[in-house]
């Protein structure tokens, strides 16, 4: 089966209807990632199958939980989840934040080729970035445990706004360990096609 034809395919299983032109910038993405992955060792990810399952459609798998004009990608790395999560919700503005100088110069390529118009990236560690707004949405993936997650860019959150973390199993222990000023308001379990593997979504709001 072709890429196009897995991309659609997933696409359909998780319910997410995107137009053909934003289906061939999310096949150019992953062209992206494989190209610059050979220098820039941006994943461990090495297939351009896996990459679609692995990234893409793990990343795409949140958006129907997300909402909100804006939202931070917090150690965006490679764009994950921030670049497809742009690329399925155009009205949303999106900022990449990530410390590490060869990923960003990586992200600002990927968003001139893509012509990501909704995208800003920031190459700043978050505990020293001064944000010049907060986000209705921040989220991280593989960022760190959930603790220094809310402590680390908390602040960065509109007052109503929500932390949104990407794991694996149900993370109970991290959860327990929550400072006391925030709540969890989900933990959403997501069915990622192409991927073997236990996915949630915890949903994070101040008290």
């Amino acid at each position: 089966m072709s890429l196009a034809a897995e991309l659609s395919q997933g696409l359909d299983a998780l319910h997410l209807p995107l137009s053909q032109d934003t289906q061939a910038k999310l096949l150019a993405y992953v062209e992206l990632v494989d190209k610059w992955n050979r220098v820039y060792n941006l994943t461990a990810v090495r297939e351009r199958g896996k990459m679609l399952a692995h990234h893409v459609f793990d990343s795409l798998a949140v958006a129907p939980h997300l909402s909100g004009a804006a939202l931070l990608d917090v150690g965006s790395g490679a764009g994950l989840p921030g670049i497809p999560l742009a690329l399925a919700c155009p009205q949303m503005a999106v900022t990449l934040l990530e410390a590490n100088h060869k990923k960003s110069a990586f992200l600002r390529q990927a968003a001139i080729e893509l012509a990501l118009s909704n995208v800003d990236i920031v190459n700043a560690r978050v505990e020293r970035w001064n944000a010049p707004r907060g986000y209705d949405v921040v989220i991280s993936r593989a960022f760190s445990d959930l603790a220094e997650f809310v402590t680390l860019a908390g602040s960065l959150c509109t007052e109503q706004g929500t932390l949104a973390a990407m794991k694996g199993v149900h993370p109970y222990e991290e959860i327990a360990q929550l400072p006391a000023a925030y709540k969890v308001t989900g933990v959403i379990p997501l069915t990622v096609p192409g991927l073997d593997a236990e996915r949630h979504l915890v949903l994070i709001q101040r008290q």
